[in-house]
């Protein structure tokens, strides 16, 4: 993902003959056929069915923030531009294919590298936490506009924009900044990737940015690829044994940990892991006191993801209690911070939703390291000294 090439389709599987296994190559993708519209095929996401009509296809966003119960509708219709936005009953109409679009989350940015189409970024709010080195390049010559802070898009800036499309995402339905650039005439589509709990239903939300792009059938090659590499490598940790695992780290006095049912703990499981937590189930994070989780992770095996941390010494220093835990005494703490971009940003935050099979070959090699001898850690790092 340092490449473009890694931003194509998997080329390899588990041989250890692989030199390169986390590359993608472009001959395995599947160019798209913009003159055929059928439904498209979601197994994983629960967020958005994509159903085909006569003119395009018919986007339908669902739930896309937790405990939410709204549905959204669009008209994706080919090559109709001019075409009025406001569409039958509650639909929004968007022509298809796109040729400019705002993203407002990192996590969306993956996607269109993925599809080469990361030229169409013409706006994002807090381009600095931005990695993706196709697109830095564009920001540095000033293609990318900066438009503010997450949600606190300017909205001015973004009208002058004039995209075709503002990919956006909220944590409930009342956000003055989106209503005002539908009002303009400007499509707001929700992004619900980030409250999806299994890690190839993050994944497949590349399957919406096909059909904005009319590349359909090459984003379902390449999610289909990364399905393969990650179904593939659950098959090597059937019957391996289950390591205790503990995660998270304090913050005001309590302890954050990600729910047993969450993207999080699925994956931990998926990877061979008894996480302390996993029988939990719930939205956003666990918070327990330190005693709590003492109590109940003091003998785990590993550390996964202790929060922002990036050294023994930093966590000491902030927090004594924990060097009271095995995994802390024994050296075994693995984080994913150390991973960052150029300006800093965390890569793991904008690229594991698009690549689940990467962060799970990452756990098994850290929890089984002899069922994947030839994989190289990508997101996760051993904690600093």
């Amino acid at each position: 993902m340092k490449k473009t090439l890694l931003y194509l389709l998997i080329s390899c599987s588990l041989l250890p003959s692989c030199k390169n296994e986390n590359k993608i190559t472009e001959n395995t993708v599947e160019k798209s056929d913009r003159s055929v519209y059928q439904d498209i095929e979601v197994n994983y996401a629960h967020g958005f069915q994509i159903q085909s009509t006569d003119t395009g296809y018919e986007v339908t966003i669902m739930n896309p923030w937790p405990e939410s119960v709204v549905n959204y509708s669009f008209q994706l219709v080919k090559d109709q531009r001019g075409a009025l936005v406001k569409g039958t009953g509650a639909a929004v109409t968007i022509s298809i294919p796109i040729e400019s679009i705002v993203l407002t989350s990192t996590t969306h940015i993956p996607p269109l590298v993925f599809l080469g189409e990361e030229k169409s970024l013409i706006g994002f709010p807090g381009t600095y936490y931005i990695s993706a080195p196709e697109v830095r390049a564009l920001i540095k010559t000033g293609k990318v506009k900066e438009l503010g802070t997450n949600q606190l898009i300017n909205v001015e800036s973004t009208l002058l924009l004039e995209p075709d499309v503002v990919m956006g995402f909220s944590i409930n339905d009342s956000n003055p900044t989106y209503q005002k650039i539908e009002e303009a005439g400007i499509p707001v589509l929700y992004n619900g990737e980030w409250v999806e709990q299994h890690p190839l239903g993050k994944a497949e939300w590349i399957k919406l940015f096909g059909v904005l792009y009319g590349k359909e059938k090459q984003a379902d090659s390449i999610f289909n690829a990364i399905e393969k590499e990650y179904l593939n490598t659950l098959k090597l940790i059937e019957k391996a044994k289950r390591p205790q695992v503990l995660s998270g780290a304090t913050w005001n006095d309590q302890w954050y940990l990600p729910y047993g049912n969450s993207w999080q703990g699925q994956i931990l499981k998926d990877a061979g892991a008894d996480y302390i937590y996993a029988t939990t189930e719930g939205n956003g994070s666990l918070a327990y006191n330190i005693e709590k989780v003492l109590m109940d992770g003091r003998k785990a095996t590993y550390w996964i993801a202790p929060a922002q941390y990036t050294s023994y010494s930093k966590m000491l220093a902030d927090n004594q209690s924990y060097a009271l835990f095995d995994a802390f005494k024994n050296k075994q703490v693995y984080t994913h911070a150390l991973t960052i971009g150029a300006k800093g940003g965390v890569t793991y935050y904008e690229e594991a939703s698009m690549r689940p099979d990467l962060v799970l070959k990452d756990l098994v090699k850290i929890l089984h390291p002899e069922l994947l001898p030839y994989h190289e850690l990508y997101f996760f790092k051993p904690l600093k000294d």
